[in-house]
């Protein structure tokens, strides 16, 4: 198993990309399955979780050609119904094949979700859309099963107890295309990977109206086609090397993202005393006179993303004063806490809220990942923590970031991968 050994770094200076989004990148995939024509993705992240997509549309049928930067998907062939346990375990996204299966082959056998354990993410939205649009849904031994002759519209909610869900709104989304007659999705997520779904389903001849709001409305066809498109830029990429670069008080510039994706996280590095400079595709992230403690609340798009909850923990360690860190999305995601702590963090955990002191002078000491985000926040605080080291079970960083340590290496960071043969 893979492990990263981390130096105290200097400022972090330079250029760095951002590549594509990888939560919008496995929703198009799963989009390939609603046409029998060629979709072609590009700006493709190379990434564990796109990897383990394309073994689950593979084992449905659907051809898989990848290049670096792009994906071609060809569902011509593609017959199969079933994804299986072993397959489904790892990543909660393969469940994204739900709703085009059952509205395209009128069946669906897919294994209940696994990913990462940041809390409880149940399905239930999911499944209450499929069947507000004629699905009959059963479960047993682990599985879901879909049934459906013909997915009719209908006005949905398809928000949650804890706001909209980004998960449901793409399945029911995908699966609404091929609906009979006008569906309607109220209090759908927002999120940018939502739109670009959206997007792309439009050049497939989708009727889309309303993605990016929360009322999306979406008039069925009897067809699709297929469509060449371009992934949107990672957000949550974007923002953590905006974080690496404020930690380290360096001067980063990002390229090849999308900083309107980012305004409530940019304001509150500027609030955090950060200098923030916005471009169309260009940020560029630069130290002030010093960082200031600050407040911030996870909640859906607009709001602060819980993707980046863990990492400006990590920053508030170096930031003058008590921050104070809510988490409304997940109740479970504090697991990158006591991994903080032993690198000398002063943090207290108050139910959903996080009480952190600073600043305070970090020291190495071996760490373990439990989940994608954390591992980004233990790699940050690495760059700050005197001695070296060591970040252990690396493979949930692999699943959400592109070679993080070669950029972040070109940009000054002391860091190399270790494998479990070394």
């Amino acid at each position: 198993m893979d492990k990263f050994l981390i130096d105290k770094s200097g400022p972090l200076t330079g250029r760095t990309t951002a590549g594509g989004a990888k939560n919008s990148c496995l929703a198009l995939m799963a989009a390939a399955l609603l046409t029998d024509e060629p979709v072609i993705l590009e700006n493709t992240p190379n990434l564990v979780d796109v990897r383990t997509m394309s073994k689950v549309l593979e084992n449905l049928g659907v051809r898989v050609s990848q290049e670096t930067g792009s994906i071609r998907l060809d569902a011509s062939r593609a017959e199969g119904y079933n994804a299986p346990y072993d397959m489904v375990r790892t990543m909660r996204a393969s469940y994204y094949v739900l709703g085009p299966l059952t509205a395209r082959r009128g069946k669906a056998e897919v294994s209940l979700p696994g990913g990462c354990a940041i809390g409880q993410r149940p399905i239930d939205l999911h499944l209450k859309g499929l069947s507000m649009l004629g699905a009959e849904i059963t479960t047993s031994r682990g599985f879901i099963f879909t049934r459906a002759d013909k997915l009719r519209g209908s006005v949905i909610d398809i928000s949650g107890p804890r706001g909209s869900s980004v998960g449901a709104t793409i399945n029911v989304l995908l699966a609404a295309t091929l609906a009979k007659g006008v569906t309607v999705l109220e209090g759908a997520a927002r999120e940018p990977e939502v739109e670009d779904l959206a997007a792309m389903l439009g050049k497939m001849g989708a009727k889309i109206e309303g993605a990016g709001t929360d009322r999306i409305i979406v008039r069925g066809v009897s067809e699709l086609g297929g469509a060449a498109h371009r992934v949107i830029p990672d957000r949550i990429e974007t923002g953590t090397f905006a974080v690496a670069s404020a930690i380290t008080r360096g001067d980063v510039t990002i390229q090849d993202c999308c900083p309107e994706h980012l305004k409530t996280v940019l304001d509150l590095l500027e609030c955090a005393g950060v200098r923030v400079e916005i471009s169309e595709q260009t940020l560029r992230v630069r130290a002030g006179d010093g960082l200031s403690a600050f407040r911030l609340r996870t909640e859906p798009y607009p709001g602060f993303p819980t993707d980046l909850q863990a990492q400006f923990c990590a920053l508030a360690t170096q930031a003058e004063g008590k921050s104070q860190i809510e988490e409304t999305i997940f109740e479970n995601r504090f697991l990158h806490v006591p991994e903080l702590i032993r690198l000398g963090g002063d943090i207290k955990i108050l139910g959903s809220r996080l009480i952190v002191s600073g600043p305070t002078a970090l020291y190495s000491a071996p760490v373990m990942a439990s989940d994608l985000r954390a591992s980004a926040a233990l790699v940050l605080a690495a760059l700050v923590a005197d001695g070296t080291s060591e970040i252990n079970r690396i493979y949930h960083l692999d699943r959400g970031y592109e070679n993080l340590e070669v950029k972040l290496t070109r940009l000054g960071a002391k860091i190399v991968r270790v494998s479990s043969a070394a």
